[in-house]
């Protein structure tokens, strides 16, 4: 069968590599290059044990802070707030406490077996040193702050997800150069981030093509419709076709399948890092600071600072004074910390209201396979996502149950 996948981040590419697995003609599209996208600057968390929706009861109160706040995790831009009230409207009703229990179920599904969905792609592309299981540390200033988690730690103690609260003593050994100020923290023994999330995403491109995939650099332009039926792709350079089509371009996928009157609440939260290259510091292992919401990641390159939450479009320019915030918030929790050369990223990550993915076919459309909206757990969610998707291609049952990532659902 031939299968067309428009997306070459790291979603697609798993996609597309397990679609290959199966024996399938694989061609995957997109205008860049593998990983260039939301793949290429993300703060690399592979967090099986996440299963909190961003949208949980207690987020709303804090927002109005954390937009009064220049150093704070969330920003939208006034010229687009109304563009963004119907997102943000479903957001809040999203968090309802009916919702959380069902949420938190499909998150933890999605991405317990993250690693494990992984292994064979990374043996197959020879490259395992780039994904690391060192556990990450979450880190509290105060007391407070700790309680204030409880409810988050209660749901991962209900998904089994293995958790344990240090004091102040505990997190020094583990992270010696962290600021004194962080008295108490969580840590996830069981989690993990990329050495090199686009360097991981060129690998397994890399390794599919050398498998007999086919890579093209196209823009697409829409959905090829034959008698009704999805038979392929739009390009800049003509048509693809094809007996399948899977949709995962990320933030850029609603506007692809609003054609066929497929409508899904799809909006970028733009987030940005602030990567140094020698830091002087190097922590163990990923350490976010929840108060800041401010995720620091040791990779291969150097030390990677990623957060921050801005609601401005597709189309306006990065505003880097987010990513001069995260270098001012960085020096607070590594008081020891070299700022020589510092790269700048923006990215757009696809989330959804109610923080879950679409994956399936939409109502109408048996031979159309949606694949995005995997907001701030892309990495995370990749490798199972593309083995639901060769799955359901294959006429297999997949290892989850699509109910609550249904395309409809809104």
């Amino acid at each position: 069968m031939k299968v067309v996948v428009v997306g070459a981040g790291i979603v697609g590419t798993c996609v597309a590599s397990y679609l290959l697995r199966d024996g399938h003609d694989v061609v995957v599209v997109d205008s860049e290059g593998p990983g260039e996208g939301c793949s290429k600057g993300n703060a690399g968390a592979l967090s099986p044990g996440s299963c909190i929706p961003l949208s949980a009861p207690g987020v709303l109160g804090k927002i109005p802070k954390w937009l009064f706040d220049p150093l704070g995790p969330l920003r939208i831009r006034p010229a687009y707030l109304p563009a963004a009230l119907p997102w943000l409207i479903r957001f809040a009703l999203a968090g309802r406490n009916d919702k959380i229990a069902g949420l938190a179920n499909a998150l933890r599904a999605m991405h317990a077996d993250t690693f494990e969905n992984y292994a064979p792609l990374l043996a197959n592309a020879g490259c395992q040193d780039l994904v690391r299981r060192t556990g990450t540390l979450i880190v509290y200033k105060t007391a407070s702050g700790l309680a204030d988690s409880q409810r988050e730690r209660d749901l991962r103690d209900e998904h089994q997800v293995r958790q344990r609260v240090l004091e102040a003593a505990e997190i020094r050994d583990l992270v010696p150069d962290l600021s004194s100020e962080y008295k108490h923290g969580v840590l996830l023994p069981d989690h993990g981030s990329a050495a090199n999330p686009y360097r991981l995403v060129q690998s397994l491109a890399e390794q599919f093509v050398r498998d007999g995939g086919c890579l093209e650099r196209r823009r697409v332009t829409g959905i090829v419709l034959r008698e009704g039926c999805i038979a392929g792709v739009q390009t800049t350079d003509g048509e693809v076709l094809s007996d399948r089509v899977v949709i995962a371009a990320g933030a850029w996928s609603a506007a692809l399948i609003a054609s066929l009157g497929i409508r899904v609440p799809l909006e970028s939260q733009r987030g940005y890092h602030a990567s140094i290259s020698e830091p002087g510091v190097t922590p163990a292992l990923p350490v976010v600071s929840a108060e800041a919401k401010v995720y620091a990641t040791p990779m291969e390159d150097g030390l990677r600072f990623a957060g921050t939450v801005e609601f401005a479009g597709l189309e306006a320019p990065p505003d880097f004074r987010r990513a001069d915030a995260l270098v001012e918030l960085a020096r607070d929790m590594f008081p020891a910390l070299a700022v020589g050369e510092v790269s700048q990223w923006m990215g757009h990550r696809p989330c959804l209201p109610d923080s879950l993915p679409v994956i399936g076919a939409p109502p109408g459309h048996p031979n159309l396979l949606l694949a995005f909206g995997h907001g701030h757990h892309g990495m995370t969610a990749a490798s199972t996502t593309g083995r639901i998707i060769a799955d359901l291609v294959s006429g297999r049952a997949p290892p989850v149950d699509l109910a609550p990532y249904r395309p409809d659902r809104f």
